[in-house]
């Protein structure tokens, strides 16, 4: 992952998508906005107490950076569960215009120009690019996505709804909660030691039977799990807790806080 800037505004990328040039796609932070307060500046959550005409102009602002039209955006009402929809050019617009699509954690599309957006501010937006069969995906992966396997769910749903090989597929893990500030219990801990390939992700116990769980590496491992060429999965993300200037964080900053977003569209 690397920081870019468009117009005073920062945006994490993914190289090895940019190397495509197949897809426009982008992970917001909190810069270049117009929103203040609480949700400074470059707020894109509409259920978050700010102003929805700020964050309309913040989304246009991101997506005109993006060259992503803002009526072709589609995003979901999430809910840390594991379904994915599948979108079309009719579904343009659902999400900043009136929507049904609700309770999805993940969206997909084999469709140029439609441009799939997820929310996060601490949980990992997983971006999923098949440049051989051009099939995009957006994920969204907080602690309860990563353990129930919501990157695996999306691979296989590309596969076997397009016939994906999952070696063709490129992945980025964005920003999110770090292995240094994801501090947790041992209820949650223990979901991640379930399984031995994760057990190497899970710090502790130490304190008060307190744990750290690295989810970068828990989602990296999934996606090998699921097939992807490992060098073929950008897992170098920031964490969104220790950047307060340049990301929200909900661990950090609790319920009064913006949105980050991630976008990804086919354009050819």
């Amino acid at each position: 992952m690397e920081l870019i800037t468009h117009n005073n505004m920062p945006i994490a990328v993914f190289p090895r998508f940019l190397e495509t040039g197949l897809v426009s796609h982008g992970i917001s932070t909190r810069a270049g906005g117009v929103s203040s307060g609480a949700w400074e500046s470059l707020n894109l959550g509409f259920h978050r107490g700010d102003d929805r005409s700020n964050v309309m102009e913040n989304f246009r602002r991101f997506t005109d950076a993006l060259g992503v039209p803002l009526q072709n955006t589609v995003f979901s009402a999430q809910t840390h569960g594991t379904y994915l929809r599948r979108v079309y050019d009719s579904d343009k617009g659902k999400g900043i215009g009136p929507s049904d699509i609700s309770q999805t954690d993940g969206l997909y599309t084999n469709e140029p120009g439609v441009a799939l957006v997820t929310f996060c501010a601490d949980c990992a937006p997983l971006l999923f690019f098949d440049p051989v069969k051009k099939v995009i995906a957006a994920s969204h992966s907080g602690w309860r996505g990563t353990a129930a396997q919501i990157g695996r769910i999306t691979v296989e749903t590309l596969n076997n709804e397009f016939g994906c090989n999952p070696k063709d597929i490129l992945a980025g893990v964005g920003p999110s909660i770090g292995p240094c500030c994801f501090e947790t219990d041992a209820p949650v801990a223990g979901e991640f030691l379930k399984n031995p390939a994760w057990v190497p992700y899970v710090k502790g116990p130490y304190g008060a039977d307190k744990y750290k769980v690295d989810l970068w590496r828990v989602n990296k491992q999934i996606l090998e799990d699921a097939g992807l060429d490992p060098r073929h999965i950008d897992c170098e993300p920031v964490c969104t807790r220790c950047n307060e200037n340049l990301f929200y964080s909900h661990r950090r900053d609790g319920g009064k806080r913006g949105s980050l977003a991630a976008i990804i569209c086919l354009t050819a």
